[in-house]
């Protein structure tokens, strides 16, 4: 099973950008799906980016489309998301998760999670 650790939260302030790592162990990596969530204290956990495990598909939530940008990395084993024109509502604890299937990921039905990393963006 693969096993996930996320990096590079932080604090920026608005307009800035912040680039999110999630290092996988385990070699069955590059083929899996793998996607970020966010969830912001008193809400719901929200889809932020999915990407396949080749990289030809690519979704994003609707929130930070255009904004935000999923890539992976198979040869070392990372997914990372860079985050530009942050706002204050994308202030959230952001997760790493993985699954064979990308439909999966875009549903929040994963095989694994990571802990998350917190991103804080101030105004």
């Amino acid at each position: 099973q693969v096993q996930l650790i996320e990096s590079g939260g932080g604090l920026v302030q608005a307009g800035g950008s912040l680039r999110l790592s999630c290092a996988a162990s385990g070699r069955t990596f590059s083929t899996y799906a793998m996607g970020w969530f966010r969830q912001a204290p008193g809400k719901e956990r929200e889809f932020a980016a999915a990407i396949s495990w080749s990289g030809s598909r690519i979704y994003y939530g609707n929130s930070v489309q255009g904004r935000f940008t999923i890539s992976r990395d198979n040869a070392k084993n990372t997914v990372y998301l860079q985050m530009n024109s942050l706002k204050p509502e994308d202030t959230a604890l952001y997760y790493c998760a993985a699954d064979p299937v990308v439909g999966a990921v875009v549903a929040g039905s994963v095989e694994r999670w990571g802990q998350g990393t917190l991103v804080t963006v101030s105004s």
